[in-house]
């Protein structure tokens, strides 16, 4: 084990006790949703980031489970000293529901049968997932994450995630994805759906205690899926044209090429890990993913708030890079702050799980671009000048703060107030607030870089800085902790 993995973890599960409209309009009661976290929250839990895991993902997306030979699938990211640095974030994933991996799926028991659901559990769709994710983070406190990331199917839940809940993220990172599945990625995944339908073994979906399960079926989707996450050049440096095992073709229906021995292998493995329905749910869920409104990405993208980065694989044929400048251009279109990165690489699609160098370059300068609006608390006391001494006092003992901006009935800031100033009106015999407060006020904009106020709080000696619009109407509060060390608090 390396001493920048997380070590061993487990996996932990999360009831969620009220029943669960899907957005079909068909309930789900009893869900339980699998995950697995890494780092500390800190104090004011602002440091968390959601990681959201590709099509036949899980929660363990780092770290080692005891008596596995391999670690989490995202390991060369995620740990301390990485770029999702474990000693500073603290990083969720969990099982999509549907999942196979411990949250609620096909695999299930249904509570009202006491059997599994087979086909009887509902269809989903990847804004389902993102719910039952936001009842995750709700359960930890989290008013905000930090940000929100994930690769290809994961990358519909961030892009989901951005539009369901525009005020939980101040950033999102969507790679190697779509806007909307196009035709061929549909019916890439319904030849596979296709290939389990067709093993006599699925039985209608209810091969649960039969002993049998659908294995040539579901073998053959994951090798048709298998080859759109490649690329050509990525096989053809791997395989060439290589026999296997053998020094000369066979002419016959046996394996002869590398690249076939390759592709059953995939087949085999997966079968080992992987639910047939849980598959089927899955990949219909990836197919319904579309956030036009009335035909338009621009109008399905028109509340995005976070600041995004959107990054593809150039030679990634799945989802290649045009979807990913349609998601630009159409969060453009909305004066959404957004960025884009275009990984170099061979290896197609599945790049995003395995280009580390690139992987880090792009989410460290993304996730280290900061501005005092990815920082700054945004639920600020304020007070008015006719306002008393002793109301100031009570409100920041009340919401522990030790700054309080003085502003005008419309919010506008004119002064402020501090802890000290409090005790000072002590030895000057004072009860009203305009005589101690100041009113030459320095303050900063959300849109300010880190490193420019950290200068001005240097130079004049301040550790709280009001954050003002174009108008003086406060919009919240940066410290120097804020500043100097934005996870300063973690335990």
């Amino acid at each position: 084990m390396d001493k920048d993995s997380v070590g061993i973890v487990e996996t932990q599960y999360f009831d969620i006790d009220e029943p669960f409209i899907l957005e079909s309009g068909k309930t789900l009661e009893n869900i339980t949703v699998a995950y697995e976290t890494y780092g500390e929250l800190n104090s004011d839990k602002s440091n968390a980031i959601l990681i959201c895991h590709a099509l036949t993902g899980d929660s363990h997306a780092a770290g080692w489970h005891k008596g596995a030979d391999k670690p989490g699938w995202w390991e060369i990211v995620i740990g301390p000293g990485k770029i999702l640095d474990s000693e500073k974030y603290f990083l969720i994933c969990s099982n999509v529901l549907g999942g196979c991996k411990g949250t609620t799926g096909p695999s299930s028991i249904n509570p009202k049968t006491g059997h599994e659901y087979g086909i009887d559990f509902p269809v989903i769709t990847i804004k389902d997932m993102v719910d039952v994710q936001k009842v995750l983070v709700d359960s930890f406190g989290i008013r905000q994450l930090y940000a929100v990331i994930g690769g290809s199917m994961g990358g519909m839940q961030v892009i989901q995630w951005a539009i369901s809940y525009p005020d939980m993220m101040k950033k999102a990172i969507p790679i190697a994805t779509t806007a909307r599945s196009s035709p061929q990625q549909i019916a890439f995944n319904e030849v596979g759906r296709q290939a389990i339908f067709s093993d006599p073994c699925w039985n209608g979906g209810n091969y649960y205690g039969t002993g049998k399960i659908p294995r040539n079926g579901l073998s053959l989707a994951r090798m048709i899926a298998h080859i759109t996450y490649l690329s050509d050049e990525s096989m053809y440096l791997k395989f060439g044209r290589d026999l296997q095992d053998k020094d000369e073709i066979s002419y016959d229906f046996s394996l002869d090429f590398q690249v076939e021995s390759y592709l059953h292998h995939q087949g085999e493995s997966f079968v080992k890990r992987f639910d047939a329905n849980s598959y089927l749910y899955i990949t219909k869920a990836v197919d319904l993913f579309d956030v036009a409104v009335n035909n338009s990405v621009v109008e399905g993208f028109k509340d995005v708030k976070a600041k995004i980065e959107v990054i593809s694989v150039d030679s990634d044929w799945l989802y290649p890079t045009e979807q990913s400048t349609e998601i630009v251009a159409a969060l453009n279109a909305n004066d959404v702050e957004v960025s884009f990165s275009e990984i170099k690489s061979s290896y197609g699609h599945d790049a995003f799980l395995l280009e580390k160098g690139q992987l880090h370059y792009l989410l460290s300068k993304f996730l280290s671009d900061t501005i005092v609006e990815d920082l700054m608390t945004e639920d600020v006391p304020t007070i008015r000048e006719e306002d008393s001494i002793k109301k100031a006092a009570i409100l920041m003992l009340d919401k522990n703060v030790t700054h309080i901006p003085i502003v005008t009935d419309d919010n506008k800031l004119i002064g402020i107030v501090t802890s000290w100033d409090v005790s000072k009106s002590i030895a000057i015999n004072s009860e009203k607030l305009s005589d101690i407060m100041t009113t030459t006020v320095k303050y900063c904009h959300a849109s300010d870089s880190i490193e420019d106020v950290s200068v001005l709080m240097r130079k004049h000696d301040i550790s709280c800085l009001p954050v003002v619009d174009d108008d003086f109407v406060v919009r919240g509060m940066i410290t120097s902790d804020q500043v100097n060390n934005p996870y300063y608090d973690i335990k």
